[in-house]
């Protein structure tokens, strides 16, 4: 029973272990500044938190840098300009725009656009090649629209004629 307990309290006191950033600030303003930089920095683990909001470690590392550069005396840019040379632009939620996030950007666009020029110009090329009947085309179209049925065309409607009434009959008899 002695062991139970011992294990119990144990196992309800893992919590204590839990860790809380803490830090003495200066003024409220300074305190203000620290919480809104927390907030504008992206934790690279989690990607969509802020380090303000994730518990990873390197979340955790980077606020005390943050605290840190404070403490010294940076600015609120010092202090960003130094994240993004650790980090990249990555950890800026407004990363600036250079070639490669224009790229990203316009790229897709770009794509769409050329594929929609492809599809209006092959489309009107295609409309150009078509070219109206010769006389003798159009002779020869009218002559078998207006030919009267072959043999083999008559052969097979009277093929028809007769499964169908085959059919009729063969429903009739019990």
């Amino acid at each position: 029973m002695r062991l139970f307990s011992l294990a119990l309290g144990l196992i309800l006191s893992w919590s204590v272990f839990a860790a809380i950033d803490t830090y003495n600030f200066s003024s409220v303003e300074q305190e203000q500044q620290y919480r809104e930089l927390t907030e504008q920095l992206r934790c690279p683990k989690c990607q969509n938190n802020s380090i303000a909001d994730s518990n990873a470690i390197i979340a955790a590392d980077m606020r005390a840098k943050v605290y840190d550069l404070m403490q010294q005396g940076n600015t609120k840019q010092q202090i960003i300009d130094y994240m993004v040379a650790r980090y990249g632009n990555f950890v800026t939620y407004e990363p600036p725009v250079t070639a490669a996030t224009l790229i990203l950007w316009v790229g897709p666009a770009l794509f769409v656009l050329i594929g929609a020029a492809v599809v209006v110009l092959r489309a009107r090329r295609r409309v150009e090649k078509e070219t109206p009947l010769s006389t003798q085309e159009q002779q020869r179209l009218q002559s078998l629209l207006t030919a009267p049925p072959t043999l083999a065309e008559k052969s097979t409607s009277v093929e028809k004629h007769l499964l169908t009434h085959q059919a009729k009959t063969d429903r009739k008899q019990p």
